[in-house]
């Protein structure tokens, strides 16, 4: 039986795709990490300094300044390891119920989409990295808003635990996944084409599964029609 010609090609492809991802994650993640120093450093010596002074609405928002320099610091720290091969993952219990609100409201507001609603009651605590779980979430929640149909974006976020790992389903009502690109959209750099939609970089499933390897699990598209998508995420319970 005679070798498939194409074969070394998309291999090459591949391994250059990837090596591309870790360029582009290390330098984004380096160049980062001093904006980000300064801003939470500026941001705890304006707490320091003007606490007694400041109403409790804006110590708050200056916490939250604060807060949020510090965890992308600690994402941008992830992924400089990742993109050396080692990945660096710093396990803790996760309120999932709070994390998926808080990425949810993050993202409505940043897109103003008030009429979009999420559907994630009851979600269990899990062990696993905030940051690097965060990330895959929003790369998800992110891509059920702009790939929506002509109803109000509704999202839903559902976890069991079978055996030793959780399976936590995401399900939208968007337009779908024509079966033509089904096996496409987790490829490095490629964008499912949608009409007057500002695209992205085309990593952001690319990195969530990446994410999920370095976490000890996996994400797949379940099922996908007319009615919207599902994608599934395997985490290990330890």
């Amino acid at each position: 039986m005679s070798s498939d010609p194409t074969r070394p090609q998309e291999t090459t492809v591949a391994g250059d795709s990837e090596e591309r991802i870790k360029r582009f994650l290390a330098t984004a993640s380096h160049d980062l990490q001093s904006p980000l120093r300064h801003i939470a450093m500026y941001a705890e010596l304006l707490l320091d300094d003007l606490e007694e002074t400041l109403d409790g609405e804006q110590l708050q928002s200056l916490r939250m300044i604060m807060e949020k320099a510090q965890t992308a610091q600690r994402l941008t720290k992830a992924l400089m390891s990742l993109a050396g091969g080692i990945p660096q993952v710093t396990p803790e219990e996760v309120d999932l119920q709070a994390l998926a609100e808080n990425v949810w409201g993050e993202l409505t507001d940043e897109a103003a989409v008030g009429e979009a609603t999420l559907e994630s009651n009851g979600l269990p605590s899990i062990r696993t990295d905030p940051a690097l779980f965060g990330l895959v979430l929003r790369h998800l929640l992110t891509n059920a808003l702009i790939y929506r149909s002509e109803a109000a974006p509704h999202v839903a976020i559902a976890a069991e635990r079978e055996g030793t790992d959780w399976f936590i389903r995401i399900s939208d009502n968007g337009a779908g996944i024509d079966p033509a690109y089904r096996e496409r959209i987790f490829e490095p750099f490629w964008k499912l084409p949608k009409p007057g939609t500002v695209q992205g970089a085309g990593l952001g499933l690319t990195t969530a599964r990446e994410f999920l390897t370095a976490l000890g699990g996996d994400i797949s598209l379940e099922h996908s029609d007319e009615s919207g998508s599902r994608f599934i995420i395997r985490l290990p319970i330890a």
